[in-house]
C-alpha cells in the first residue's frame, strides 16, 4: 500500500433524471388545458423538489436501502453497517463505505 496512491473515486454515481422531468413538465404546462394545469403544476413542484436534493442525500438513501435489504436496523455508520455495506457491494473500498455510511447517518435517509 503506497501513501502516494491517488484517492479512489466514489463508486456510487447519482443519476439524476429530475432536470429532464422538470423540463418536460414545463413544456407540458405550456399547452395544458385548465383541467390539466393543477396536476401538472403539482407534479412540477415535486420534480423541482427532487432535483434540489443533494447527491449526499441520495447516496444516503442508497446506503439505507442496502442496509435494510440485509436486515440491518442500527446506525448506518456503525462498524456492522459498514461491514454489511461492503459485503453487499464488494466493489466499495473501506473509505467509500465509511464516507457513504456517514452521509447516510447525517442525512437520516
Amino acid at each position: 500500500m503506497s501513501l502516494l496512491r491517488k484517492p479512489q473515486p466514489l463508486a456510487v454515481l447519482v443519476v439524476r433524471d429530475a432536470p429532464d422531468v422538470v423540463a418536460g413538465l414545463r413544456r407540458a404546462l405550456e399547452t395544458a388545458t385548465d383541467t390539466e394545469r393543477p396536476g401538472l403544476e403539482r407534479a412540477l413542484a415535486l420534480a423541482e423538489e427532487s432535483a434540489a436534493r443533494p447527491d449526499a442525500e441520495l447516496r444516503g438513501r442508497w446506503v439505507r436501502q442496502r442496509l435494510a435489504a440485509a436486515g440491518h436496523e442500527g446506525p448506518a455508520d456503525s462498524v456492522d453497517a459498514i461491514r454489511i455495506l461492503r459485503q453487499a457491494e464488494p466493489g466499495l473500498t473501506l473509505l467509500q463505505a465509511v464516507t457513504y455510511a456517514k452521509e447516510a447517518e447525517a442525512a437520516g435517509a
